[in-house]
């Protein structure tokens, strides 16, 4: 049996609603070359039984159960290291593909001697099936073509709490053998924006990624998905992956680079010391927020500096009925 030309590797937690379109999504693929490797990360309803239903009539659908709860960087390292594909392919088990999405991608990443290709996002409200918009779109992209990513742009397009294109929430296809050459995995401390740092980490060892404008996959945003993490906790794991990233040698070598990583990590520094204060007082641990604001006196300015985006995102999630953009615009 010749080995597969693309790897789909698909965590699940506790998705039984949704995860048979995910499935279906990739084995109905334009083309049929391709294995998809489900790691079921501890569910405890329904989602492996569907997903055991499905793996009976397709032997192209492989299961991996985790005895217990590890989180989705560990999970899709899992997934990872059992794929036998030249191509590694991310879906997460709430979204779906457009049935030549792979098939688009893979000629891109060929033509253009690419290591990752990434294309844009239909945005999904959970329980509808039609686009309210597209990742681009509310990016404000200017673009209309191909374009080749570099380290910095998308460091520059891509800071926690502002507006840009956010290329963290893409799910590329990669170059397994990059992968492999340069030992890349998901970073199994951070339990958010894991996407966003295996990306990052792929660009700094000087990978070529490519996006298209074209969106083939359908992001679902929904209140409980994999991730469940406060915005200090989150914060906290960035800025110290940010500074562990200012450490790489790779990374020593391109000022430009050290300059970008130095503005997240000033932002990031900054929402971090917002959410100090704010987080307690969300609690009502009065005490703990005054220390946090007598530690952090910045905290007035930046709750004043944020109050109309904060105004501005409650009045978007009223309409939109979505909370994907929460704490990224």
């Amino acid at each position: 049996m010749r080995l597969p030309e693309i790897s789909v590797i698909l965590p699940a937690y506790n998705t039984e609603k949704y995860i048979g379109r995910a499935i279906a999504s990739a084995l109905n693929q334009s083309i049929s070359n391709i294995e998809i490797i489900v790691v079921d990360d501890g569910s405890t309803d329904n989602t492996v039984s569907v997903i055991q239903q499905i793996q009976a009539q397709d032997e192209r659908l492989k299961l991996l159960i985790n005895e217990q709860n590890m989180g989705v960087s560990k999970t899709r390292n899992r997934a990872l290291a059992a794929a036998q594909g030249d191509w590694i392919a991310v879906l997460d088990s709430d979204d779906w593909y457009d049935q030549k999405r792979l098939e688009k991608i893979l000629w891109v990443a060929k033509a253009e001697n690419a290591d990752i290709v990434a294309d844009d996002l239909h945005l999904i409200r959970d329980g509808e099936n039609s686009p309210w918009s597209t990742l681009l779109c509310q990016g404000k992209a200017q673009f209309s073509s191909l374009k080749q990513i570099s380290p910095v742009y998308f460091l520059e397009t891509d800071t926690y709490g502002q507006p840009g294109l956010h290329l963290g929430y893409s799910k590329p296809l990669f170059k397994k053998s990059f992968l492999t050459e340069h030992n890349i995995w998901y970073d199994p401390t951070l339990r958010n924006a894991g996407d966003f740092w295996f990306l990052l980490d792929c660009l700094v060892h000087k990978a070529r990624f490519c996006l298209i404008p074209e969106p083939y996959y359908y992001y679902r945003s929904r209140p409980n998905s994999l991730i469940r993490q406060s915005s200090l906790e989150r914060l906290e794991n960035e800025l110290a992956t940010t500074h562990n990233f200012l450490e790489k040698e790779v990374v020593k070598d391109s000022p430009p680079l050290v300059r970008a990583l130095l503005n997240n990590a000033k932002v990031l520094t900054r929402y971090r010391n917002y959410y100090s204060v704010v987080e307690p007082l969300k609690q009502k641990d009065f005490r703990s927020a005054v220390t946090e604001a007598i530690k952090y006196p910045s905290f007035i300015t930046h709750l004043v500096s944020r109050t109309p985006g904060i105004l501005y995102r409650r009045w978007r999630r009223a309409i939109f009925k979505t909370d994907l953009w929460e704490g990224i615009s």
